[in-house]
């Protein structure tokens, strides 16, 4: 396994993603098999969110950190979504109710249809919830869920301000030692144009952090789509940094950010739909490695993030440390 430095931590260049999945007991038995399996592998990011299975799937990992060791496994999760508690047998209207209406956690009239909220308590309750899953004292990456939503509904002036009071939280939760790092985990922001109503701007989010914390901030991550069908993360230059057009990848590599690739392999989309031309350039014939290859190999990725719950697709997807990652000069031949 390859591993990338970043803030004096190893992190491995591939990572466990835990969002499908149904939610009985068979699969929460084979994501915590495939999780240490591979771990026992040399993968030591693992990402889940509060919503994912309805906390099966934080729940899962806090099972994994009890058996292999907590320091084996750098885990992020996010916050943003309403969730539900999959496993107390209420009804998700009462669950809603009980936890966030009558608690005055959310003004139902900034919730968005498809049920996210941005509110400095509701993301502190979702925190904590995840540490308790989590079973942990301490989270080492928390992002904020697909924040770009609320653009759609919101003004970017009063998005901005509720940016601003969500990392006076992180910082806060930081400085209790009850969290190492904190970013944005998006699937429209980053790779869409600036015009665009729900376009991100990383220079304008970067600033928020400096103005909450000074240089010292913890907003050091970003987790974006990127794969063979949605290159946008690498290729559109949406980000003005010094003056400069950059991509998002490129920008978060000027500002210090680590990026996590999400989607990596189109969650499978990519199988049997590589051109022949891609397979000749690469020297690959299997679609799926190709499309790892292609990802990992890309200036400026950290980690890609692949939804493994099998342990076959691990095995299989694991055949990429046999592969030595393109170089950066012939990867950049792709896009000329």
């Amino acid at each position: 396994m390859r591993y990338k430095s970043f803030n004096g931590i190893n992190l491995s260049e591939m990572g466990v993603g835990t969002y499908l999945g149904e939610l009985d007991e068979e699969t929460d038995a084979r994501y915590l098999e495939t999780l240490k399996e591979a771990v026992s592998s040399g993968i030591n990011v693992v990402d889940t969110a509060i919503n994912y299975r309805y906390m099966k799937s934080e729940r899962v990992i806090g099972r994994l950190l009890e058996e292999v060791g907590r320091e084996k496994v750098f885990v992020s999760t996010k916050g943003g979504y309403i969730p539900f508690d999959a496993e107390l047998g209420d009804d998700p209207k009462d669950y809603f109710e009980n936890n966030f209406i009558k608690t005055g956690l959310i003004n139902p009239d900034e919730m968005t249809p498809q049920g996210h909220y941005l509110g400095k308590e509701f993301i502190e309750w979702c925190f904590r919830k995840s540490m308790e899953n989590l079973g942990v004292d301490k989270i080492d990456l928390y992002f904020i869920h697909n924040p770009e939503e609320q653009l759609l509904f919101i003004s970017k002036e009063n998005f901005y301000s509720k940016i601003k009071s969500v990392f006076e939280l992180l910082e806060n939760l930081v400085s209790e030692e009850k969290l190492g790092f904190y970013g944005f985990a998006t699937w429209h922001g980053f790779r869409i144009s600036r015009g665009a109503r729900q376009f991100l701007d990383l220079r304008e989010v970067y600033q928020i952090a400096e103005e909450v914390a000074g240089e010292n901030h913890h907003f050091r991550f970003i987790q974006l789509p990127y794969n063979l069908g949605m290159p946008e993360a690498f290729s559109l230059k949406n980000q003005l940094i010094d003056g400069e057009s950059l991509s998002t990848i490129e920008a978060c590599n000027k500002l210090g950010i680590y990026v996590y690739t999400s989607a990596s392999i189109y969650q499978g989309q990519v199988i049997g739909r590589v051109p022949g031309k891609m397979k000749e350039f690469f020297g690959i014939e299997d679609d799926v490695i190709l499309a790892l290859q292609f990802v990992r190999s890309t200036p400026g990725v950290g980690t890609a993030l692949i939804g493994m719950s099998r342990v076959p697709h691990l095995r299989h997807n694991l055949k990429l440390q046999n592969i030595e990652p393109v170089s950066p000069e012939r990867f950049l031949t792709l896009f000329k």
